[in-house]
């Protein structure tokens, strides 16, 4: 459709407020009925799909909407200080290796599979991979490469090195975001079964499982009927922290590329980059301080509903409609995607990884910080920041990743 049905951004959060209320309201109901569909489809799954219904049947407009720039910049960060509150940093530590094993396998099934998924596609259809000059598909690839091993940032410097075409670059971004969204539905479901598959992995996940169980008995002891002042504290820290990553990302940003340019590689460079690392280290360190306490009067749910919110706000960006105007283009990147899915499975079977380290591992790749933390939230609220930190290396490894995977792409489109 040309144009939304809905174009008012206080039209439209009303909207999705409601729809969040009501998949709130079903999935803790004590209606038979719900409790079965709940527990074939994640509640989560639902907070992400039926606004991408919204945006794909233009009763909202996401390309109009400001709504997911606020929740990724304000609530997100806000989020993350609330939800690392209360973390056990010692336990995240003793989950082990095998979260950085599968967030690298991450990172490599993503370089090796943008050549393969050239070299397979090409073999079929030699004319999706072509293109001459700043159209070449790999040029418009390596954007995407940036984004599926960083984020926004590390996709933006492979724009600058590799200067794809404008209608190229466009249609990159709308196979990133299709395809990378469609992957992310599959893992909020996976999470809701996540025991089976850690019992096809043969994955001991008891060090999740005890993380998890210590953080809900901490909260179980501390926990009081919130008052006004308590929620008031609550929102002074997290948005107060939110300012100073702000201010960071304001200031140390620009000041990184304009005197230290090498260092944009490592999207040093990137005000968001810098919003989140305050946000996380913010909130660590308060986690050593009375400021604690305030997971008492519910600081981690204040914290989850914000990231419910950019759920909502992430799932208005894929339209699935936008899939009929490159196809070409979405098979590679649904060829892509497999590889990377493929090569992780792998993986997690032979080292016996549980699921959580093959959905964060995988996500702090190709969602980056925005998304980690939401996989991660969707077998505990606890275990966000084993997302964010992931996503963290995401960025600094990303642009060296996505330039590496470019020249590999060029190197076969010329084969």
């Amino acid at each position: 459709m040309d144009s939304a049905l809905i174009t008012n951004d206080a039209v439209t959060f009303g909207l999705l407020m409601v729809i969040l209320a009501g998949i709130f309201a079903t999935s803790n109901s004590d209606n038979p009925k719900w409790q079965t569909f709940y527990t074939f489809v994640p509640a989560l799954l639902l907070c992400y799909f039926i606004p991408s219904l919204l945006t794909t049947f233009g009763i909202v407009s996401e390309a109009d909407s400001n709504l997911y720039f606020m929740a990724s910049r304000y609530l997100l960060p806000a989020s993350l200080v609330l939800l690392t509150l209360s973390i056990d940093l010692k336990g995240i530590i003793n989950l082990g290796p095998k979260a950085v094993i599968m967030f690298l396998t991450g990172s490599a099934s993503i370089m090796v599979g943008g050549p393969v998924a050239l070299l397979i596609v090409g073999s079929i259809s030699p004319e999706i991979v072509g293109g001459t000059g700043p159209d070449e598909v790999w040029r418009g690839l390596a954007t995407v490469a940036g984004s599926w091993i960083g984020g926004g940032a590390n996709q933006t410097a492979m724009l600058e090195v590799f200067e794809p075409s404008t209608d190229l670059f466009g249609a990159m971004v709308t196979v990133d975001i299709i395809v990378a969204n469609i992957w992310l539905a599959f893992l909020l479901y996976g999470a809701g079964i996540s025991d089976r598959l850690d019992t096809w992995f043969k994955a001991d996940a008891s060090a999740i499982t005890e993380l998890k169980n210590k953080i809900a008995d901490y909260q179980a002891n501390i926990a009081r009927v919130p008052t006004l002042t308590d929620l008031t504290k609550i929102g002074a820290v997290a948005f107060l922290l939110v300012a100073l990553g702000h201010v960071a990302g304001d200031s140390i940003g620009p000041w990184v590329k304009e005197n230290s340019p090498q260092l944009t590689r490592m999207s040093l460079d990137s005000s968001f980059f810098w919003i989140v690392i305050v946000a996380t280290t913010g909130g660590l360190i308060l986690s050593f301080t009375s400021a604690r306490k305030l997971e008492g009067a519910g600081a981690s749910k204040v914290g989850s509903l914000f990231l419910y919110i950019l759920v909502m706000t992430i799932g208005m960006k894929m339209n699935i409609g936008s899939m009929l105007d490159a196809p070409g283009y979405f098979v590679i990147g649904a060829v892509w995607i497999l590889i990377h899915v493929t090569v992780l499975l792998l993986v997690a079977k032979f080292i016996k990884a549980p699921f959580f380290f093959v959905a964060v591992g995988s996500q702090a790749n190709v969602g980056g910080a925005a998304s980690a933390p939401i996989v991660a939230s969707a077998f505990h609220p606890a275990l966000a920041p084993v997302g964010v930190l992931l996503a963290v290396f995401g960025y600094a490894l990303g642009t060296y990743g996505a330039w590496i995977c470019a020249l590999m792409m060029q190197a076969v489109s010329g084969m």
